[in-house]
């Protein structure tokens, strides 16, 4: 669907990406086996976005490598924005047709007072529903809003269907990294193989 770059899969096929992205304002390179065993190397610029893409590979289970360069001497704003770019493009790249996988996730995660959910979709229709109400502008130096542009990306560019929702909490720095964990729990349910249908589409249509 769209101008996804089709990869046709089968049982044995490594489902493993590499994507390079430059533009005027960043470099991005971003490498993931989602077959993987959670080893992460972040390195960013963003010392906080760092720690969060540290929690989507440790808790979806993804050998993910990101580097990146960009003009955060204006601000961090590109730089999050083109990485979670780079991201999804690796996603889309790496499941191919889509073949085999659940498809559906869903998590609750907790960190100590706050309560984040996550449902997604490897749809191929990309929406984001963004529920967070994060107290604090800033975490460190970080922009809270940017939390919001990075699933932005990601949605966009994997084409999946990701809704958050906040149920509890009042400190930024838990309510954002629930968030991260949520997703990545839910990311992993998502692209696990279901044993009953791994040579099929899973959609009634054949195709997503």
């Amino acid at each position: 669907m769209g101008n996804r770059k089709e990869k046709k899969m089968s049982s044995d096929t490594p489902r493993v990406a590499s994507v390079h992205r430059t533009t005027k304002e960043t470099d991005v390179r971003v490498s993931l086996n989602l077959d993987g065993t959670g080893k992460c190397t972040a390195k960013t610029g963003i010392p906080f976005l760092d720690h969060m893409i540290q929690q989507i590979s440790s808790h979806g289970l993804l050998d993910l490598d990101v580097e990146a360069t960009g003009d955060i001497e204006i601000d961090d704003h590109h730089t999050n924005e083109d990485v979670g770019i780079t991201l999804g493009m690796a996603l889309a790249e790496a499941l191919g047709d889509r073949k085999g996988i659940h498809r559906f996730g869903h998590f609750f995660a907790p960190l100590d007072e706050a309560l984040v959910q996550v449902t997604l979709d490897f749809s191929g229709r990309p929406h984001l529903s963004y529920g967070l109400k994060i107290p604090t502008q800033r975490v460190g130096t970080y922009d809270t809003q940017l939390v919001r542009e990075f699933f932005v990306a990601v949605v966009n560019h994997s084409q999946m269907t990701l809704h958050i929702r906040q149920l509890d909490g009042v400190n930024s720095h838990h309510i954002i990294e629930a968030t991260f964990k949520a997703f990545a729990r839910g990311m992993r349910m998502a692209i696990a193989i279901d044993p009953r249908r791994s040579m099929q589409i899973p959609s009634s249509k054949g195709v997503l």
